[in-house]
């Protein structure tokens, strides 16, 4: 099997920073245990994620996020091979909201499902290339 990215968004069911991290907790413990990258873009209206790793283990972790109802309203996005890793050094990278994200009422009004892949990629690509929080 290769390299795979899914990136998907969602909204928040009950969402508080409590919640986060310990969803951001779970995830890199589980990430790194399977070989998965990515990053993680949340709000209290949006989880914007991307997930990178083999085809198999990453289609097993989107199938549970798609269960978990902490998560509302899982849209894919992008589902498809993948040459590289955006994210190689990060179980999973957490930016809250920026700046070059949907508003709130870009989200509201569905903006988000109807996105060209494109669009969604370069928004990860200009993610991978900002310095860190944590930089």
């Amino acid at each position: 099997m290769g390299l795979h990215h899914i990136i998907y968004v969602s909204r928040p069911f009950g969402y508080s920073t409590s919640d986060l991290l310990g969803i951001l907790m779970l995830a890199r413990a589980n990430n790194l245990r399977d070989g998965i990258t990515g990053a993680l873009v949340c709000r209290e209206d949006l989880y914007l994620q991307f997930l990178e790793g083999e085809e198999a283990v990453v289609g097993r972790c989107f199938r549970r996020i798609r269960k978990d109802d902490r998560h509302v309203e899982v849209t894919e996005l992008v589902n498809e091979p993948a040459t590289e890793r955006l994210f190689p050094q990060w179980a999973m990278r957490h930016d809250p909201e920026q700046s070059w994200v949907w508003t709130r009422d870009e989200v509201a009004a569905g903006v988000p499902a109807t996105v060209p892949r494109d669009d969604v990629l370069a928004m990860f690509r200009t993610l991978a290339a900002a310095p860190s929080a944590s930089d």
